[in-house]
């Protein structure tokens, strides 16, 4: 039997990257969770830094010289309640690219139009790391203006050429993919989004507070954290707190970052190559 003259040729060219990279962006923007999640997460990093920085600037009056010496505009510019808020969004946005095709079954088309899992799994990270990256550096740079325009009334603000200053919006910007990226790699190994989602902010959230300082390696599991590592990163480097036994350093902050988001991309990779899209 000879085939149709009409019948469609097959093509032998795979998928290019490009594409992959094309189907990622609309499956990203397609979930409704997403815009939900950037908006709590902009919402979180400007509202709150601007509410810290009010509060800063009406009580400035009352403070003592000693406390506003030890004083870093980078707190109110960055508070510890933000970044909780950023961690939570980011991973949970991280959780549901995966989780959520496993959940309806796309996973299985996806690998089944393209069976180059590697290059599906390369595609997601490229697409979630550039699109939070972006929405890390813009939450970032706002909270920190929004922040020090304020606190210029009372002559409590810094520049960004200021010692610091641009260390911490970049770590605060970073931690925004690095936390989706932590997200992510749990979903691909869970394979549900809810316990991805819970799973992260044990992980990232949790488990920083079970380790102290006291012992030299709880305080290297201490530091290795993403949110401690970032709350070093946006210290001043004239903190008095800073000189305990174990001190936590600069270097080895960004050597934490640069470390999860690694463990993080290989095991996605993982387990999406070697584990059954079902």
């Amino acid at each position: 039997m000879t085939p149709s003259a009409t019948a469609p040729a097959r093509t032998a060219h795979p998928p290019r990257h490009r594409d992959l990279l094309a189907a990622e962006w609309i499956k990203l923007w397609s979930l409704r969770s997403t815009w939900g999640a950037f908006a709590l997460l902009l919402l979180a990093m400007v509202g709150l830094a601007a509410h810290a920085a009010l509060a800063t600037h009406a009580d400035w009056a009352q403070w003592s010289a000693e406390r506003r010496a030890v004083r870093s505009p980078l707190w109110d510019a960055f508070p510890a309640e933000a970044q909780m808020f950023v961690v939570l969004a980011a991973s949970g946005v991280g959780a549901v690219a995966i989780g959520g095709e496993y959940a309806s079954g796309l996973m299985r088309t996806t690998f089944a139009a393209v069976p180059r899992r590697r290059a599906v799994a390369a595609a997601k990270l490229t697409v979630l790391t550039g699109v939070l990256t972006l929405l890390g550096v813009l939450g970032a740079v706002a909270a920190f203006a929004v922040s020090q325009a304020i606190l210029a009334d009372v002559d409590a603000h810094m520049s960004v050429g200021d010692p610091g200053a641009l260390r911490g919006i970049v770590a605060t910007a970073l931690l925004v993919p690095l936390s989706a990226l932590v997200g992510m790699a749990l979903a691909a190994l869970t394979r549900h989004t809810a316990p991805a989602i819970v799973s992260a902010a044990v992980v990232l959230l949790l488990l920083p507070t079970a380790v102290d300082d006291d012992e030299r390696w709880s305080a290297l599991l201490r530091h290795a954290m993403p949110v401690a590592a970032w709350q070093r990163l946006v210290e001043p480097g004239t903190a008095p707190w800073l000189d305990g036994p174990h001190p936590a350093t600069v270097a080895g902050a960004w050597t934490a970052y640069a470390g999860w988001a690694a463990v993080a991309a290989t095991v996605t990779v993982l387990a999406l190559h070697r584990r059954s899209p079902t």
